[in-house]
């Protein structure tokens, strides 16, 4: 199977629904209007999954001062040549000396609302709200953010498997071809390959944090 991921033009999308700068609809909204036209989930690697990072980072940071918190790109688009879903991950890291609260607030006024943690402790998610003025860049660039504490498990196997995959070309390849896999199994359906992605990732994954732990103890 390639690993060209598919490009849509602006031919493809009917007019009504090209992205106006003025609307107030999150890019869920966009993400679910694309996902219908057959897309394929996993795309080959675009180098400008860095740039959207640094544009988002850049923005957030700002918002946040002076708490100076560091904001981690993980998940797979920010490996180099790993083929991902086109959504950048994000982590927002907090310790014991800033208030948790702080984040909460200044997030809210970037337009973000706290959706608890999802069922894993000290992981907080942040998701765009329906805004009455589009940001031109959190509501451009289709992300998932999250607010984790720096001795959390769920940062530590972020953290720990993008710089697995980054410094291991094999792994990287296998984890690859099993979400090309999964995203073939489920006919590129977006909630069908969340699901199976946890079931069929898990004891890959699992092996990985092992191996990397014993290379950067914890």
């Amino acid at each position: 199977m390639s690993d060209v991921g598919f490009m849509i033009s602006a031919a493809h999308i009917p007019t009504s629904d090209i992205i106006n700068p003025t609307s107030c609809y999150p890019p869920q909204y966009f993400c679910d209007k694309i996902e219908k036209m057959n897309v394929l989930l996993i795309q080959a690697y675009q180098p400008s999954w860095v740039q959207d990072f640094s544009k988002i980072r850049r923005v957030i940071d700002e918002a946040l001062q002076p708490l100076n918190v560091p904001i981690e790109h993980v998940g797979s688009t920010a490996v180099p040549h790993l083929a991902a879903k086109p959504i950048i991950d994000i982590d927002i890291i907090y310790d014991e000396n800033t208030n948790f609260e702080d984040i909460k607030t200044g997030l809210e006024k970037l337009g973000y609302f706290h959706n608890g943690n999802q069922g894993i402790p000290d992981r907080n998610v942040f998701k765009r709200g329906k805004m009455l003025v589009f940001h031109p860049v959190l509501d451009k660039i289709v992300h998932h953010l999250y607010v984790c504490l720096s001795d959390s498990e769920a940062l530590q196997r972020h953290i720990l498997l993008r710089d697995y995959l980054l410094e291991n070309e094999d792994a990287r390849v296998y984890y690859q071809n099993l979400k090309y896999a999964i995203a073939e199994e489920v006919n590129q359906d977006k909630k069908q390959y969340a699901a199976l992605k946890e079931i069929k990732t898990k004891d890959f994954i699992d092996i990985i944090i092992e191996k990397a732990k014993k290379i950067v103890p914890l």
